[in-house]
């Protein structure tokens, strides 16, 4: 794997929603990335449905059934649905398979009777447990590449989010150890992807899909969450945004590795891996909220290919079903972006999204267009490995918000921040180094096994 030494992107300034330098076309003819933002719809089966194929098969139809049926209604014209695989249907890959082949068959009855341009998307669960199985040999893991192979008999796109260095992560997170972060997520989380992602690619070229990508929702998102909003959190906002920062290193791997797109939606970094590599990606901000709270709903936005809600759980609301209501919401949505692009008014249209949300936290101040370019530039500079790449990405970070006077921190936030850059820049330069240390240091953590991550 060669790791990314270059922009496809001048500057932020050529970044736009609707548009990526790589777009990617789905097997109905659907282009993403080609100058319009598509909604993507992700709909959740209720917790009971799961119990049989039968009432899982009936709960995926009806919701994803819903959905199309509302872009009809109301004239959205085009979506992508994805299918996020709950646990049962990659531990019984069949389920999988025949639920994508159902959403698959779905998807050509709209297209064929309305026209509807419609693409699937089908996230494979990542079942294994890091701190209970070794990762790269286990029954679980053998069912995730079965399951990989089967959905991607008829899905246009595959991916995961994969959980490699979660052990690490878990433990570092709450001790406030950015090294453990470092360490986690970039070298172990990296090395992992490195290897799920060049056995996926594989499947997906053997199959005529798309290999999409992955996300760091494991860690980051974990990190986002845990530091919440302005009254109520866990861990310091700065020490959130240094996790996004180096997320990117091993987010990056899978494109690295292959996959050509779109980003899963829940990969918040993506603003910044799409400024390395030009390929399409789906983001998520407002619509989200019914899943999770984040503090740029609108900034999520800005360089978006795809629109999307997270998830929401299949159920009935006053407009209807929840996936035919957020259907409509992405819908409208993705119109108003496409007809700021159609009347030329994407870049205005763009800095009210970015403005909006630029300080309201050090998370998404670093998410802001012109902050994920320097911060994608900062990996491209440092690309000795996964290692160094992840911890530029994380000073370059740490060096935009304080150098920004309207950034405004609290004494706590200021004081943490300051902790953490000093901890990253006594870090040893060379990866081999870092690894022994981390080595010693994390040997006893509950469940870490080098050797799932070939160390």
């Amino acid at each position: 794997m060669k790791l990314s030494n270059s922009m496809a992107y001048k500057s932020a300034k050529e970044m736009i929603f609707g548009t990526a330098l790589k777009p990617v076309k789905t097997k109905r003819g659907l282009i993403l990335g080609g100058g319009y933002v598509i909604p993507e719809i992700v709909p959740h089966p209720r917790p009971g449905s799961e119990k049989t194929i039968k009432s899982l098969l009936r709960e995926f139809e009806r919701a994803n059934e819903d959905a199309l049926e509302r872009c009809v209604i109301v004239g959205i014209p085009a979506i992508q649905i994805e299918n996020e695989h709950v646990f049962q249907m990659t531990d019984n890959p069949q389920w999988g398979m025949e639920i994508a082949a159902q959403t698959a068959h779905q998807l050509d009855e709209y297209y064929e009777k309305y026209g509807l341009k419609c693409s699937y998307r089908s996230t494979i669960a990542d079942i294994r447990k890091p701190d209970q199985i070794d990762m790269r040999n286990s029954e679980r893991t053998d069912k995730i590449f079965e399951a990989f192979k089967y959905s991607s008999k008829y899905a246009d796109i595959i991916s995961i989010e994969s959980l490699g260095g979660k052990e690490i992560f878990d433990y570092s997170i709450i001790r406030n150890d950015v090294t453990g972060l470092l360490f986690g997520q970039a070298v172990l989380g990296g090395r992992d992807m490195e290897w799920l992602w060049t056995n996926i690619v594989d499947i997906a070229k053997n199959n005529n899909c798309i290999p999409g990508g992955d996300t760091s929702c494991a860690h980051a998102n974990t990190a986002m969450f845990m530091a919440g909003g302005f009254i109520s959190k866990d861990i310091p906002q700065t020490l959130a945004a240094l996790s996004r920062a180096i997320s990117v290193s091993n987010t990056l791997v899978a494109y690295e590795c292959g996959a050509v797109g779109p980003g899963k939606d829940c990969a918040y970094e993506n603003p910044i891996i799409k400024a390395i590599t030009g390929i399409p990606i789906s983001t998520e901000g407002k619509a989200s909220a019914c899943a999770h709270m984040d503090l740029c709903g609108n900034l999520m936005a800005a360089v978006c290919d795809l629109w999307s809600n997270e998830a929401i759980q299949y159920t009935d609301m006053f407009g209807g079903s929840s996936s035919a209501v957020f259907t409509e919401i992405l819908g409208y949505d993705a119109a108003a972006l496409n007809s700021a692009i159609e009347l030329g008014f994407q870049k205005q249209f763009q800095a009210c999204l970015i403005n909006s949300d630029r300080y309201r936290s050090p998370h998404s101040f670093i998410l802001c267009p012109d902050n994920a370019w320097a911060i994608g530039k900062a990996v491209v500079d440092n690309n000795e490995s996964l290692y160094s790449r992840a911890r530029a990405a994380a000073l370059k970070s740490g060096e935009l918000m304080f150098n920004d006077p309207n950034l405004q921190f609290t004494a706590f936030e200021k004081e943490s921040l300051t902790k953490y850059i000093k901890e990253l820049e006594a870090l040893p330069d060379k990866e081999d180094d870092f690894i022994d240390m981390c080595l010693k240091k994390y040997s006893k953590v509950k469940g870490f096994k080098p050797s799932s991550y070939n160390l």
